[in-house]
């Protein structure tokens, strides 16, 4: 049950982060607020890093090859998703590309069990499918999904970079320490942020450089994102090293149905019965996935 503890308290860390990012893409771009969540976010998690060296004295990481591979496929992947899902929302819309990107939970369950033999209990299974339908009621777009243009196409492609991404840091963190989850999740957590902040900070540093020095000159509000944003993948990847990455993305998506209850609640927001329904098969999913 700890895992499911540590996926829900991650969801308000991001839901923050993002809100931190959101007001940074006008001057930085979304290259560079993308940046800001790796960059600034490595100083805070080599924090977290050093308290839990000190806080488990019997912990032995083996940051071996296997190690290397998990955790910067996972790094590279989630930077390729949100190259994809960037160009799915130009393409197809904001709407069509929310909508698709969330098969990353469903396939994301797969890809563990095919490739990596995770195992999960039958009510789990039940869970995540029921989460997910509940998930793509939510997100479907009003105008539809005509046709799979490219940028729908682009949009699914994403979503199969999430699932890299979350099997990645899962295998990283069971290679790092396999006995002390937490302590693995946040070095897994140190070495993919300095992969991805090596990555696209030097791309950017070649391709956009005024995004590059954005970043730099909005440091105040970059240092609240990469806060947010270190505590929130210290959570996620802790609680990846416990548990698949179908039960945790399930879990994570409890900011879904708490969103839609605050727009009702502080913003008027009419919820549709089809939203209801969604919301509460969404709340139940995840509720039979925790506990079991």
């Amino acid at each position: 049950m700890l895992w499911a503890v540590l996926a829900a308290a991650a969801a308000p860390l991001q839901v923050a982060r993002n809100a931190f990012q959101r007001g940074m893409i006008g001057e930085a771009g979304p290259w560079g607020a993308t940046l800001v969540r790796f960059l600034f976010g490595l100083p805070f998690s080599l924090v977290l890093l050093a308290i839990a060296v000190l806080a488990t004295p019997g912990a032995q990481p083996t940051p071996d090859l296997r190690f290397l591979l998990a955790v910067g496929g996972g790094g590279l992947a989630q930077i390729g998703a949100t190259a994809c899902l960037l160009v799915a929302m130009q393409r197809a819309g904001f709407a069509v590309a929310t909508f698709l990107q969330q098969a990353a939970l469903p396939m994301g369950a797969l890809l563990g069990w095919l490739a990596f033999g995770d195992t999960m209990h039958p009510a789990q299974w039940l869970g995540v499918a029921v989460t997910s339908a509940g998930l793509l009621v939510l997100s479907w777009p009003r105008a539809g999904i005509r046709t799979l243009d490219s940028g729908a196409l682009l949009g699914l492609a994403a979503a199969a970079f999430f699932a890299v991404s979350m099997n990645g840091y899962r295998q990283a963190g069971l290679a790092l320490e396999p006995q002390h989850p937490i302590f693995a999740g946040i070095g897994s957590v140190v070495a993919a942020q300095a992969i991805q902040s090596t990555v696209l900070g030097g791309a950017l540093a070649v391709l956009n450089p005024a995004a590059l020095r954005a970043v730099f000159a909005a440091w105040r509000p970059s240092l609240g994102a990469g806060a947010c944003g270190a505590g929130a993948s210290a959570l996620w990847f802790s609680a990846l090293a416990m548990s698949p990455p179908g039960p945790v993305r399930a879990v994570g998506v409890i900011e879904a149905p708490i969103a839609a209850l605050v727009g009702r609640t502080l913003f008027r927001e009419k919820l549709t019965a089809r939203q209801l329904v969604a919301g509460a098969a969404t709340a139940l999913g995840m509720v039979v996935t925790a506990l079991n």
